[in-house]
C-alpha cells in the first residue's frame, strides 16, 4: 500500500507542475499585453504660448493730437469717431476726416482710420501671435483687392512692430483722384491696420503719394506703440493697491 501511494504521488506531481506553469504563462501574457498598450497611449498636445497683450488701447487716443492735427488739419472732431465694437478689448477702431477749404485755391481732403484686433491664445486655434499673423495676411489680401484700386504697390516696412507691410494705391471717387497708404502691422498678438488717404478738390493739387505714405507710417508707429503702453499701464504697480494701502486696510 505504501508503495502504491508513493507511485500515485509520482503520477500526480507532473499535473501540479503543469497547472502552476500554465498560471505563470497567463500572468506573463497579461503583463506583456499591458506594457505593449502603453506606447499607443495618446499624448497630450503641448500647451500654446500665452498671449503677450491682454488689452487694446483707446483707439481714439492711440495717435497723438499733434499727429492728428498734422495729418487731418481740419478734422471735424479732433477726438475722432470710434468704431462700433461689442468688445473693445478684442477689436476697436477710430477715424478722423476733414476738408481744408482754401477758397479759390481749392480744398484738401484727408481721412485717417486706425483699427486694432487682439487675439487670445487658444489650445485648439493656436497662440495669439500665430492667430495675429494669420489675420495680418488676411488684412493685406483684403487691401490688395480694394475695388477700383490702381497702381497697387506692396512692400515690407521696418521699425513698425514685429512685422509690417505697406500697401499704396490710387483710387478715383467722387470725381477726384485719391492717394492711399495702408500699413498693416503686428505686435505680439495684436494687429494694427492704419489707412490714410487724401485728395485735392476744386482744382487743388492731388497730394503726393510719398507724403501720404510717410505720414501713414508715422501714425502707424504711434498706434503700435500704444498697444504696449496700454498693457504696461494695466500691469504697473500703480494699477494695484500699494503696500501701505493694504496694510492700512488690515
Amino acid at each position: 500500500m505504501v508503495e502504491g501511494a508513493a507511485h500515485l504521488e509520482r503520477r500526480q506531481a507532473p499535473h501540479v507542475h503543469l497547472s502552476v506553469g500554465s498560471s505563470d504563462s497567463g500572468s506573463k501574457k497579461e503583463s506583456d499585453g499591458s506594457s505593449s498598450s502603453a506606447p499607443g497611449a495618446k499624448k497630450s498636445a503641448p500647451a500654446v504660448a500665452p498671449a503677450k497683450f491682454a488689452e487694446l488701447p483707446d483707439p481714439c487716443k492711440a495717435i497723438s493730437t499733434k499727429t492728428i492735427t498734422s495729418l487731418v488739419p481740419k478734422a471735424k472732431s479732433k477726438a475722432g469717431s470710434p468704431a462700433t465694437s461689442s468688445d473693445t478689448s478684442a477689436r476697436a477702431g477710430c477715424s478722423w476726416n476733414g476738408l481744408d477749404d482754401n477758397g479759390v485755391k481749392g480744398s484738401q481732403y484727408r481721412w485717417l482710420d486706425v483699427g486694432f484686433t487682439r487675439f487670445d491664445s487658444d489650445q485648439a486655434l493656436g497662440s495669439g501671435a500665430k492667430r495675429a499673423e494669420d489675420d495680418l495676411t488676411k488684412q493685406l489680401a483684403k487691401t490688395r483687392t480694394t475695388e477700383g484700386a490702381k497702381k497697387i504697390v506692396e512692400a515690407p516696412v521696418s521699425g513698425i512692430g514685429e512685422q509690417a507691410t505697406k500697401v499704396t494705391y490710387d483710387l478715383t471717387k467722387t470725381g477726384e483722384d485719391f492717394k492711399y497708404a495702408t500699413i498693416v502691422a503686428r505686435t505680439g498678438n495684436a494687429v494694427v491696420t492704419l489707412t490714410y488717404n487724401g485728395a485735392g478738390y476744386a482744382g487743388a493739387k492731388t497730394p503726393s503719394g510719398a507724403d501720404i505714405l510717410k505720414d501713414a507710417e508715422k501714425a502707424a508707429k504711434e498706434a503700435v506703440a500704444a498697444v504696449a503702453d496700454a498693457n504696461d499701464k494695466q500691469s504697473s504697480p500703480s494699477a494695484s493697491p500699494s503696500k501701505s494701502a493694504k496694510s492700512s486696510s488690515n
